[in-house]
């Protein structure tokens, strides 16, 4: 009887393992929270690889979390829109030894190219410590939208005027990239805040965007106020962590919390819905929510503008040299 027994046990055990390596053979990709701008590009570059669904078990989580998985083998590939370099990409290097980060092909680029804001960018190997080549890829940029219901014409040139003017106090690599130079970087196709408007021509720049039509009026304006930024392994929120201390100290009776979100599509949502005042995004989903294309079909923003560039972001994909998978041609 007890061999018997063990015979069963000993079977549904190889059994088990079976199963198990069948199931093991699709790759881990975190492709970014659901709704999120991550989410959406992650999508566009796989289908121009022709990889479905079927060829991969997404995680559905903002960098952070997912370069821990990454660091800890349970993801093998992390997708992300980051700045130049990002600390996160650093620290799981420092951490893991043995980062990978993966190239486009030209083809894919094309794709993305031909279906989205995205260009071509490259990636210099002196990036990072662990690149031996360049790292060829697609990039947009980061912009700050703001609530035509809650931020009035007075406080929407403050608001742009210390982003410029006061960027040097903030430490985050990517602040330098606030300049007047590149103030309009991602600004094309959307309304812009009359405020916004005003500092720029102030400074000498042409803006063409149409103006925005603003309901929030100075006389009764409240005090606290909301900016969306995103997830706190990512750039957005650290980031915006800062540039919120810089306006708290800098515009008097103004009280301006950062708060962690799922980037983009959600700070576009909250803004719309008068849940946010001011939410951090990539350029080519705010195009999309003042369209009411993609993910805003239907839903559009009718009530964000532009206030200003932030910094360039760059689609960022990494695994480890532990990892069988070299690019993502090895996916299918």
């Amino acid at each position: 009887m007890k061999k018997k027994s063990f015979s069963i046990i000993l079977f549904i055990t190889v059994l088990a393992l079976f199963m198990a390596g069948c199931s093991g053979g699709k790759p881990n990709i975190a492709i970014g929270p659901p709704a999120s701008e991550t989410n959406s590009v992650s999508k566009l570059i796989l289908d121009a690889y022709g990889i479905t669904d079927d060829d991969y078990k997404a995680y559905q989580e903002g960098f952070g979390d997912a370069a821990d998985g990454v660091q800890d083998g349970n993801i093998d590939i992390s997708i992300g829109i980051l700045g130049l370099p990002a600390a996160s990409i650093e620290s799981l290097q420092n951490s893991a030894g043995d980062v990978v980060m993966m190239s486009l092909s030209d083809d894919a680029i094309s794709y993305i190219e031909e279906n989205s804001g995205y260009r071509r960018h490259t990636i210099p190997k002196d990036t990072y410590d662990f690149l031996d080549s360049d790292v060829e890829t697609v990039t947009a940029y980061a912009i700050l939208m703001g609530s035509t219901d809650t931020i009035d014409e007075e406080l929407g040139y403050e608001l742009t005027k210390i982003m410029i003017e006061n960027a040097s106090e903030n430490t985050h690599a990517q602040a330098k990239q606030m300049i007047l130079e590149n103030a309009l970087n991602g600004a094309e196709g959307l309304p812009i805040h009359p405020g916004a408007k005003r500092y720029y021509e102030e400074q000498g720049l042409t803006v063409d965007n149409p103006v925005a039509e603003l309901t929030a009026d100075k006389s009764n304006r409240k005090n606290d106020f909301i900016l969306g930024t995103g997830s706190q392994g990512g750039t957005y929120y650290p980031l915006g962590g800062e540039m919120a201390s810089i306006w708290n100290k800098h515009i008097e009776g103004f009280n301006l919390t950062n708060t962690e979100t799922g980037a983009s599509v959600e700070n576009l949502s909250s803004i719309r819905d008068g849940n946010m005042d001011l939410g951090m995004s990539v350029h080519v989903p705010a195009l999309q929510a003042v369209n009411g294309e993609a993910a805003f079909e239907g839903h559009e923003v009718p009530n964000a503008a532009f206030i200003g560039h932030i910094y360039p972001e760059v689609i960022q994909i990494v695994t480890r040299e532990s990892s069988d998978i070299k690019s993502l041609d090895d996916v299918k």
